[in-house]
């Protein structure tokens, strides 16, 4: 599984994961001057095309992938994979089910028609060894000819990690701030992908990491990382200068719901024992069971710049690509 989860990865000729931190730095800086300035390289994507297939709901991904496209002058192919045209990845497989098309044609069709090819995917919650090996990601990748952008799979998030990158840079008030990741409570089961990437990127940025979560929640440890891990939400935010929410289900008991304390909640209280520091989430967010209404309206609350950041984040994977192809 180790191997699965950290490839050797020497540039970025995809993004299916957290590249080198020489290239998160390279992509933090162009994406803020992307940000000053969305179309200075408009050409750069003359006559490339970005196929977007998304085997889940989306909306901050979408459409934030779509306008850093257009940003870059390329055009936009946007598939909904889960409606009514699903597709098969298991091999040596009798398909004589509601799956009318397997991956190893599907994958190198698309290929003939795009130059860079978008997958959103969620985990089982169920088989917890496929999930990991970001089964569907890869698979893509085995048969795909163009380079392979995840917008979210069984076990990474690496554009929203990116976005999170570039908003804690655009705040942060020292140059080692520290950042907690903190589990909140949600109604159903959630994947893991979220707080996966944020470790992973936070671990390969000059930031000090701090996870809290309840006992039974501990994620993968090659994601944790070097990070401080405590199961007291109290002692975590002391000193904090960002709070990033995110609720997970469990790593140990896979995909179960292990807890729902509505203690873990994110409040102004909490909030109190921070050095000020900022509220961070990916949205959609549940208000008042991950956070509290006063926490994400008040001016401390970065919910909405990620959500901006998303666009930048995108642009600049985008132009890298674009360069290196």
């Amino acid at each position: 599984m180790t191997d699965m989860l950290h490839p050797t990865m020497t540039q970025l000729n995809d993004f299916t994961k957290a590249p080198e931190p020489s290239v998160i730095k390279t992509l933090v800086e162009q994406a803020i001057a992307y940000k000053t300035n969305p179309f200075q390289d408009k050409q750069l994507g003359a006559n490339k095309t970005l196929v977007l297939l998304f085997l889940n709901p989306s909306l901050r991904t979408r459409l934030s992938t779509q306008k850093a496209a257009i940003n870059l002058g390329m055009s936009v192919i946007d598939i909904n994979a889960n409606e009514g045209w699903k597709l098969e990845f298991e091999d040596n497989i009798i398909m004589n089910s509601d799956k009318a098309e397997h991956i190893r044609e599907a994958a190198q069709v698309i290929s003939q028609y795009a130059d860079f090819i978008g997958i959103r995917s969620f985990p089982s919650l169920t088989d917890q060894e496929k999930d990991y090996s970001d089964y569907v990601i890869n698979k893509f990748k085995s048969f795909a000819s163009v380079p392979v952008i995840s917008l979210e799979s069984a076990i990474r998030h690496p554009l929203q990690s990116l976005a999170d990158l570039i908003t804690i840079e655009e705040h942060k008030k020292n140059h080692r701030p520290k950042v907690v990741l903190t589990w909140a409570p949600h109604p159903k089961a959630l994947p893991q992908a979220v707080p996966n990437s944020f470790a992973e990127w936070m671990n390969l940025s000059d930031t000090e990491l701090v996870i809290t979560h309840p006992k039974g929640y501990d994620l993968h440890p090659d994601f944790v990382g070097n990070a401080q891990v405590t199961y007291n939400q109290a002692e975590a935010f002391e000193n904090a200068d960002f709070i990033y929410a995110k609720n997970w289900s469990s790593f140990q008991d896979y995909g179960t719901i292990k807890s729902n304390d509505t203690n873990w909640m994110v409040s102004s209280e909490k909030m109190a024992l921070t050095n000020e520091a900022y509220f961070m989430h990916c949205l959609p967010v549940r208000r008042n069971v991950i956070v509290s209404d006063a926490v994400i309206d008040s001016k401390q609350s970065l919910v909405i710049q990620q959500s901006e950041n998303r666009v930048y984040a995108a642009q600049a994977v985008l132009a890298q690509l674009l360069s290196n192809k």
